[in-house]
């Protein structure tokens, strides 16, 4: 019996002891777990605030609107919609005559310049002549002015007999229109007769035409006085041409600088008009990539007005909006990692190439930023977001055919 308790208390030491140590054991799991999970999270806080990550990122690259600097319809389309297109390609051709048309009147006209000066070299001689010429020109037109100030006397005698006809027949109108309306009311009485009334109104009637015809008198006299004013003042004018016309025959007589000094205008004139026909075909300025073209052969071209986009395939970048708390992390030149949709398992290489200094303020906590005081909304907002501001990563060595302006995009960046 002895040895039966003495059994049974050793097993109960042994598995006392057991007991303890899981125990132990156990607690030293459970510290071995929550340390780890502690470095875990110090590890994850420690990348995340200096190695920031974002997915809230899209590809963007540099984009032109090709607009031609000549007008015209376009006569070749060498591109097609998303077409590859190197530096210096034509892209389109606007019809080109017109313009070699004006290039060849501008010569011309440089070529007549040039024969009109040396044919006036000959001409000096007879600009004697001309003084003459003018000063009976002179005579004749001040004869003219003193006819017509006495055509500007008769069509204001006009002006005069067309008022006072109008005058009249107002008056007449008046009477007759004052009548009518008085033998009106007196019909339904039967106080006048239905042809008494009609008599009336047939009189008002034709006074009111024999009104307007005399005011259309009027307003043709009116005329007539205008006319002859203006060809009044049109004779002073010619007065004076001619009297400056007699000026300049005098002077031309010893100089051919007015002539001379055109040689720039007609210079100018070719050379723009060559620059015009140069421009009827549009090149490439850089490699790029054709897109938004919805034109085609046939299409009118307007100067400044856009045709197509083409994208600046040299370069691009992934925006990527980081928020304000991170933005002590990134500092233009660091490295980044660039990951897009299109190929999210293939990493590229990136440089920081700027981090952005503003946006656009949230009307909820600043209100309107119109003229005088802010426009503050009385809210109360318990979780305030933090505002993001673009960070701009170039991308180095993109693949041609892979990016594409506006996809999405994840961005790391991995400090210096």
């Amino acid at each position: 019996m002895k040895l039966k308790f003495v059994g049974h208390f050793r097993r109960s030491m042994d598995s006392d002891t057991s007991t303890n140590a899981r125990r132990r054991v156990g607690r030293w799991v459970s510290v071995g777990v929550v340390i780890a999970a502690v470095s875990v999270g110090l590890m994850v806080l420690h990348r995340t605030n200096n190695y920031p990550r974002t997915d809230d990122a899209e590809v963007f690259a540099n984009y032109i609107g090709i607009a031609p600097q000549v007008e015209g319809p376009i006569v070749q389309m060498h591109v097609r919609d998303n077409q590859f297109v190197k530096q210096g390609e034509p892209l389109f051709e606007i019809d080109e005559r017109p313009y070699q048309y004006a290039l060849q009147r501008a010569l011309s006209e440089q070529a007549a310049l040039e024969g009109q000066i040396a044919d006036e070299r000959r001409k000096i001689a007879s600009q004697v002549s001309a003084v003459s010429v003018a000063q009976a020109t002179i005579r004749g037109s001040e004869s003219d002015v003193t006819r017509y100030a006495a055509s500007i006397d008769q069509a204001r005698a006009d002006v005069v007999n067309a008022e006072q006809g109008v005058g009249r027949a107002k008056a007449e109108w008046e009477y007759a229109s004052h009548n009518l309306h008085r033998l009106e009311p007196l019909l339904t009485k039967q106080f006048v007769t239905v042809d008494q009334v009609d008599r009336a109104r047939t009189s008002e009637i034709t006074q009111a035409q024999v009104l307007k015809q005399a005011e259309a008198r009027l307003l043709l006299a009116q005329a007539a006085l205008r006319s002859a004013q203006a060809q009044y003042e049109q004779s002073r004018a010619v007065v004076e041409q001619s009297k400056a016309q007699h000026e300049q025959a005098k002077h031309a007589v010893t100089t051919l600088e007015p002539l001379v000094n055109q040689r720039g205008a007609k210079t100018s004139a070719v050379d723009s008009a060559r620059y015009n026909l140069n421009n009827c075909r549009v090149y490439a300025p850089f490699d790029a990539r054709v897109t938004n073209l919805t034109i085609s052969e046939g299409a009118y071209a307007h100067v400044g007005q856009q045709v197509f986009t083409l994208i600046d395939a040299r370069t691009w970048w992934a925006v990527a909006n980081f928020r304000e708390g991170q933005l002590e992390q990134i500092t233009p030149g660091m490295p980044a990692d660039v990951y897009i949709m299109a190929k999210p398992n293939v990493r590229f290489s990136g440089v920081v190439d700027s981090v952005g200094f503003g946006v656009t303020p949230d009307a909820d906590v600043v209100g309107r930023l119109e003229g005088g005081l802010p426009d503050v909304q009385r809210t109360l907002n318990w979780v305030h977001l933090a505002s993001r501001y673009p960070v701009r990563v170039r991308v180095e060595n993109p693949p041609p055919d892979l990016y594409r302006v506006g996809q999405s995009a994840i961005v790391s960046i991995r400090g210096h």
